[in-house]
């Protein structure tokens, strides 16, 4: 019979991508993972792994085992969810992680339909970087992932990229801010100050093509890997600031600042990524469905559809500078986020 303490200790080198990682995750030594992998291969009378270079990789018979690994602890992982919530009063636990570059409004709306359920679910959000989460990820500390990628090709973590929302990015400014901006947008940003997010936003890269395909330069007063710290730093007056179109109304009502245009060849999708194909946990399941029933892929709609502002928000969302024709902005429509 299979040793299934043996079989964890295999599953858990193999999504952390090497015997290291995993003890770091786990408190066990090196020593002791690879013995109990050598025993469990012995018993087995197989190879699992096998020396490419420094790293370990999957045999071919490694990679059929860890398939059955992967779904007897999923199973394991729903048996004690389900014993969980039966002491517990019938609540379902939802782990999310959250990459600190997605902004926090975006994720409170793709994760709002798993509180609609008829279950009653306690969501348990942890925000990191998303290398960090996507190990706990890989070892079922969490039942997924939201990012502003899919699970980038280099991270030796099994896992699959469901696609949520995209939006086109527009810049925010304050009043006083925008007021002091020369000429139409995007022209205005020239020389002007620029808050952009950290190096491991997806967002950021595109952002700076197309300031310089425009030969627009800014003047980079502040880079951020904190979605929310970029934009209390722009409301705060310190430079212009960027954020998902999707959310124009709701910075602009929540933060007292007005959209100065958008950037329609820029857009910012937003991911959940998961170590299953195909979604089985009721709450993500929620979440998809949302995607494909609401269709949360928002560049921003005509002029004529614009929303009337909110009662007291009107100094909010005063008119924006006019884009060139090939950049025309266009305000967004009322959402209920």
């Amino acid at each position: 019979m299979i040793n299934f303490k043996q079989l964890h200790h295999f599953w858990s080198v193999a999504r952390a991508g090497g015997v290291v990682r995993a003890s770091e995750r786990s408190g066990l030594a090196p020593q002791t993972l690879s013995g109990q992998i050598a025993t469990l291969e012995a018993s087995l009378g197989v190879t699992l792994f096998r020396r490419h270079g420094r790293r370990l990789v999957l045999t071919e018979t490694g990679e059929m085992v860890l398939t059955y690994a992967d779904e007897i602890f999923r199973l394991g992982n729903e048996l004690e969810t389900a014993l969980s919530s039966r002491s517990t009063g019938h609540v379902l636990p939802f782990r999310v992680g959250v990459a600190d570059v997605v902004p926090k409004a975006i994720a409170w709306v793709l994760l709002a339909p798993s509180l609609s359920l008829p279950e009653q679910v306690r969501i348990v959000c942890r925000e990191d970087k998303l290398d960090r989460l996507l190990g706990d990820l890989a070892i079922h500390k969490l039942d997924v992932v939201l990012a502003d990628s899919p699970l980038p090709p280099q991270m030796d973590v099994r896992g699959y990229s469901h696609k949520l929302a995209e939006s086109s990015v527009s810049l925010f400014a304050t009043e006083r801010l925008s007021e002091s901006l020369k000429g139409d947008f995007p022209g205005c940003l020239h020389g002007a100050p620029l808050l952009l997010p950290g190096t491991e936003a997806a967002v950021r890269a595109p952002m700076l093509h197309w300031l310089e395909d425009r030969r627009i330069r800014p003047r980079v007063v502040g880079e951020f890997d904190d979605s929310a710290l970029m934009t209390a730093f722009g409301e705060a007056g310190a430079g212009v600031f960027l954020a998902p179109t999707l959310l124009a109304e709701q910075i602009c009502r929540q933060h007292g600042v007005r959209l100065i245009g958008e950037a329609p060849e820029v857009t910012e999708a937003f991911y959940a990524i998961s170590v299953e194909r195909r979604l089985t946990h009721p709450a993500i399941r929620a979440v998809s469905r949302a995607r494909e029933t609401d269709g949360l892929t928002t560049r921003a709609p005509n002029e004529s559809a614009r929303a009337a502002p909110a009662e007291g928000a009107a100094a909010a969302q005063p008119a924006v500078r006019r884009p060139r024709a090939s950049t025309a902005r266009r305000t967004p429509a009322k959402r209920d986020d």
